[in-house]
This record gives structure tokens, C-alpha cells and sequence, in this order.
């Protein structure tokens, strides 16, 4: 219930606490609410990372930024778009090659076999164009498609921009649940806090897109 308002509602640790005291009679410290995170999201990382999605031929991926220890860092993620699943979600301080090369890296390590004709829809940051010669060379192959701009001024960028626009709905959709944290104090609380997101989104969150249904149905 405590990870279900800060988490799933986007509340802060200190509203969450306020919560549980008024509503549920509980006194709950706002700190005791960030060690359950820490401790829950160390738990549920590898189920999230190495869960054997099912996934579709579209993916899409993007970096927004989030604040830890009173510093910008870069969030990024990938995304299959027509299955609505968050496949990769590295925090980073900085915006560089090897991130996307480790963004990458956790779509591709979950995937059963690599399909010939992958895709990765982009922006224009030329981390991904990197990162796919990096790839390349280790006998890896797939095509990056860059949308540029906000305006559709070449054929990539109208033919792909609907797949940029599902993945920005999707870092809007996070930074609602982030706002209330007003930033992390450490790297591990902001890992753990997208850790629980991401569990969150892929698990427990119906898609409209989806029928109202949530990405992945755990038989278990």
C-alpha cells in the first residue's frame, strides 16, 4: 500500500507518510518509506530486467532528465511501442555514447535472437548513431532512424514521428510520478525509484492502447 501511493500515484515519501497517518492510523517516517524503496526496487530489478517479455518489431527510445544529488542527469529509455513495455532505463550523469551503448545493450539482451531488420527510432542525438557503430563493429547490426526537430522536414521524420511521440508520452507520463520527489538525493534512490516505476508501468498500469489491459500478465 505505502509503494502504491508514492509509486503508482506519484506522491512523495513525506505526503505518503502523511497518508498512512491520517487515513490508515499508521506512523510511518518518510525516511522508513525510502529505505522500503531502496530495498523493494533491489529485490524487483532482476525480475523487471530479465522477465521474458514477449515483444513486437517497433522500438523507440529517448532521454529525459532527472535531478540527483542537486545535479542534472539523463534518464534513458527504450521502448517496445506496441506492446507498451519499458525495456531499458539507464540514470546517467551524463548524455554521452557510452550510455546509449548501455541503453542498447539492455534492449538487445532481451531478445530471444536479434531480428535482421531492427529498428531503433531515435532523435537526433548522435549518441545512437555512435553507439550503433560501436555495435557494428562487434558484428551487431541495426538501423537507427533519427526524427529531427518538431516539424516533419524529411520523409524519416514523417514516417517515424508517430513511434517519438508514443515514447514521449511515455517520459511525460514518468516525470507526473517524478515531480513530487523533487529530485534524489543519491544515485541509488533515483535508481530504485525508476526501478518501481518501470515495474509499475510494465505490471500494473493499464493502457488504454492495450484495451484497458497491462503490458505484461504474469501467470504466476
Amino acid at each position: 500500500m505505502i509503494l502504491t501511493y508514492h509509486v503508482n500515484y506519484g506522491l512523495s515519501a513525506r505526503r505518503t507518510a502523511a497518508i498512512m497517518q491520517d487515513v490508515h492510523g499508521v506512523a510511518i517516517s518518510h525516511q522508513t518509506i525510502l529505505n522500503y524503496e531502496n530495498s523493494v526496487a533491489l529485490m524487483l530489478k532482476p525480475y523487471v530486467d530479465y522477465y521474458p517479455y514477449e515483444l513486437s518489431d517497433q522500438f523507440c527510445g529517448d532521454e529525459t532528465y532527472i535531478r540527483v544529488g542537486g545535479r542534472w542527469h539523463y534518464l534513458l529509455f527504450f521502448f517496445d511501442a506496441v506492446k507498451k513495455i519499458i525495456l531499458s532505463y539507464p540514470v546517467s550523469p551524463n548524455r554521452d555514447t557510452a550510455s546509449a551503448i548501455r541503453a542498447i545493450d539492455e534492449v538487445l539482451v532481451k531478445m530471444k535472437e536479434i531480428p535482421e531488420d531492427l529498428t531503433f527510432v531515435v532523435d537526433g542525438n548522435p549518441i545512437y548513431l555512435l553507439a550503433q557503430h560501436y555495435f557494428a563493429q562487434h558484428d551487431i547490426s541495426f538501423d537507427v532512424k533519427q526524427v529531427i526537430g518538431l516539424t516533419n522536414e524529411d520523409p524519416v521524420s514523417t514516417e517515424y514521428r508517430p513511434l517519438k511521440q508514443i515514447i514521449e508520452r511515455l517520459n511525460r507520463t514518468f516525470k507526473g510520478n517524478y515531480r513530487s520527489t523533487h529530485g534524489f538525493g543519491s544515485e541509488q534512490g533515483s535508481v530504485s525509484f525508476v526501478t518501481l516505476f518501470v515495474a509499475y508501468f510494465n505490471f500494473l498500469r493499464p493502457h488504454a492502447a492495450l484495451e484497458g489491459k497491462v503490458p505484461v500478465v504474469n501467470p504466476e
